[in-house]
């Protein structure tokens, strides 16, 4: 009754050539913002905030990115 059924994430495809995933975090407010940066064009596409462990693992598991592929930026 209380509880909401959690909904089964489909995982979603990019372009591994072309893209690479970034976590984005600012110095001034540590507020922390997921996606892929074109490493053509250095445009980043933001996807998701993370604002919990939880939040970076979901962003992991729905685009099927290991932790040590993510690049971090400041």
């Amino acid at each position: 009754m209380f509880f909401a059924k959690r909904k089964a994430q489909e995982r979603v495809e990019y372009d591994k050539t072309g893209k690479i995933p970034v976590i984005r975090a600012s110095i001034c407010t540590g507020e922390k913002v997921a996606g892929f940066k074109d490493m053509a064009t250095g445009k980043f596409e933001e996807l998701m905030l993370i604002a919990s462990e939880e939040d970076k693992r979901q962003f992991m598991r729905r685009y099927g990115v290991r932790e040590e592929e993510i690049k971090k930026e400041w």
